[in-house]
């Protein structure tokens, strides 16, 4: 076996902070909302300080591919990526970019998506453009469970480059596509060829359908992106369907004897939707606020990561890009160098500690913010905000009043920070279809 682990890296789609039982979800009807990835928490190291590089979709994925802040892309500016974006040659992924799948194949891993793209559209974008080998799923931001439609009610699933209709539920059709993948690349993977997976759910995303309402599937699609269906049941059981499959790859990994040399890493692309749980966390997807970018992070590698970890370390989608390529040995590109920082140390010891600043921004509401140490800069519709999070984490409790040295320091860190990335473009907008819950007042 190879020194170099294989990698799975699984992300799922607007999944809350507090969704998953290791989080503090409770029990629904059906029992455990999350029995697999809670015991790959227990088995691993779960961090609790953890974020997402934007609180919507497409942006995040930008930071995930390239480790580096997504504002230095004009596709990940906002939430562009939308159905209006097809034949699109600027909104997207440049293939010419460095990817983490790309500098991972170059080292001789074999890679693969299962699940959803939403960066760029083909021709001029797409997964096998961009390092990947294999990939299965939608290109879209969004499509149905069942009729794998997108808003504009294109069909939306590919095999490869080429649309490819397939019957079925589409979190199973996720899962089934990465468990014949893992299988066939298993024999490589024991023999010294490491594989990377990118398995990328669609769940808990809209519309809210579970494996159980094919029969309601064209009704649903008709308002895809509504916001008068759906319920906290339907929305558990989505991420219980999640779940299964994990489940059923952990066992498949198991049954080929890779379990110990592969590194399991789990997270969300931003924080919950409507029907999410983020407690004790406030707003949701769109927002700066923690609710809108804290966002579960479980990482699982037996062979060096101890059980039982629980870390505060503070963290985002890049780090941990460059901490699988820190992993596999793998130099980034000397012509783009990384944003995030490898925490390779915090898995060999679940010791805490803080990390550089992290940074966001937004034009949606004039949103920008700052997370240094347990302090939290946060501006939204033009007013300042300081958090102590060690104290407050629903950031309840304003600051600025009483630590105005602390304010005028973040925000000039903030300010040399902006200066250094591209402005984001007047038409950058983010998609429609979502709500900003619970931002704070003046």
């Amino acid at each position: 076996m190879s020194s170099r682990p294989n990698i799975i890296f699984i992300v799922a789609d607007d999944l809350g902070y507090a969704d998953l039982g290791c989080y503090g979800a409770r029990a629904a009807g059906f029992g455990p909302v999350s029995p697999t990835l809670d015991a790959l928490a227990a088995g691993g190291l779960r961090l609790t300080q953890g974020y997402s590089n934007s609180p919507v979709c497409s942006p995040t994925r930008f930071a995930l591919m390239t480790a580096r802040y997504q504002y230095r892309l004009r596709g990940a500016a906002e939430e562009p990526i939308n159905s209006q974006s097809r034949g699109s040659t600027t909104l997207g992924l440049p293939p010419e970019h460095p990817t983490l799948p790309s500098l991972l194949r170059g080292a001789g891993y074999r890679t693969a998506l299962m699940g959803k793209w939403h960066l760029g559209y083909p021709p001029a974008f797409g997964p096998l453009r961009s390092g990947y080998e294999e990939f299965f799923g939608p290109m879209s931001g969004g499509v149905d469970y069942f009729t794998h439609c997108s808003s504009s009610g294109q069909h939306d699933l590919y095999l490869g480059a080429q649309e490819q209709p397939q019957d079925g539920y589409l979190t199973d059709l996720i899962t089934e596509h990465a468990l014949d993948y893992v299988a066939r690349m298993a024999p490589g993977a024991k023999a010294g060829t490491p594989f990377f997976l990118s398995l990328h759910y669609t769940a808990p995303h809209w519309p809210w359908e579970t494996r159980d309402d094919q029969a309601l599937a064209p009704q649903l699609h008709r308002h895809l992106f509504h916001l008068h269906g759906g319920s906290i049941h339907s929305y558990r059981r989505m991420i219980h369907h999640m779940d299964e499959g994990i489940g059923r790859l952990m066992a498949l990994l198991a049954q080929h004897g890779l379990t110990r040399d592969t590194l399991l890493v789990f997270t969300s692309d931003n924080g919950g939707e409507r029907f999410s749980d983020n407690w004790p966390l406030v707003g949701g997807k769109m927002d700066l606020t923690e609710g809108g970018i804290r966002v579960p992070w479980i990482a699982h590698w037996p062979a060096v990561i101890a059980p039982g970890g629980v870390s505060a370390q503070t963290c985002m989608t890049m780090d941990w890009s460059a901490t699988l390529l820190d992993a596999a040995t793998v130099a980034p590109d000397a012509d783009y160098p990384l944003d995030g920082k490898s925490l390779m140390p915090l898995l060999r010891d679940a010791t805490t500690w803080y990390g550089p600043a992290l940074f966001w921004r937004m034009n949606h509401r004039g949103q920008r913010a700052m997370r240094q140490g347990a302090w939290k800069y946060l501006r939204v519709d033009g007013h300042d905000y300081l958090f102590d999070l060690s104290q407050d984490e629903r950031e309840r409790a304003n600051q600025a009043a009483i630590d105005p040295e602390r304010l005028s320091a973040m925000r000039a860190a903030w300010e040399r920070w902006n200066a250094g990335m591209p402005a984001i473009p007047q038409d950058a907008t983010v998609s429609l279809g979502y709500s900003t819950r619970d931002m704070p007042q003046r």
